[in-house]
């Protein structure tokens, strides 16, 4: 049996984490959750940077566990706490090579979009076997690699910009 390396154990706790905060937003002031994200989230980039694909033979398929009015909850919830910080001009979208206006992206649909990932990913490892978790893993790291790795740069930077150059915190 494949012993479950550091790095995916660090992953897994950092996804949980991850997921606690978010679940519990409505606890924290502006400056404080934005500090806390600032934290977290450079921590699950490295961490799942780290982790190398490896060969499966067998399609792995990480089951939806988050419901869509439990998505829009957290989401709802995070857009409260942002207020009018919470649109920010998105540069890395596809569509913005072919347009000539700014397109607007959410903090909160993207930190409810990388929790979306993280809470279905929690979900399926919390009670499978070990012999899955790899795999979980690795699916996950893929889903990295092509989404939400790039969503949590984009938003990184965003909330760098509340932090640091606005006045409203």
């Amino acid at each position: 049996m494949d012993k479950i390396d550091n790095n995916s154990i660090l992953f897994i706790g950092l996804s949980n984490e991850y997921c606690n905060l978010i679940e519990n937003v409505t606890e924290f002031e502006k400056g404080e959750l934005i500090d806390k994200l600032i934290k977290i989230l450079p921590r699950l980039y490295i961490s799942m940077s780290d982790i190398e694909l490896t060969e499966n033979d067998e399609y792995i398929y990480i089951e939806p566990h988050l419901e869509e009015i439990y998505y829009d909850s957290v989401r709802r919830n995070m857009e409260g706490i942002f207020g009018e910080d919470d649109t920010y001009l998105e540069v890395f979208e596809e569509d913005m090579k072919f347009s000539e206006t700014p397109i607007a992206a959410s903090i909160s649909e993207c930190l409810a979009d990388i929790f979306q990932y993280q809470y279905d990913f929690i979900h399926s490892v919390k009670d499978a076997p070990q012999s899955h978790i790899k795999d979980f893993i690795n699916v996950c790291r893929e889903n990295f690699e092509t989404y939400w790795g790039q969503t949590l740069c984009n938003v990184l930077r965003a909330l760098h910009n509340i932090k640091y150059h606005a006045d409203n915190i």
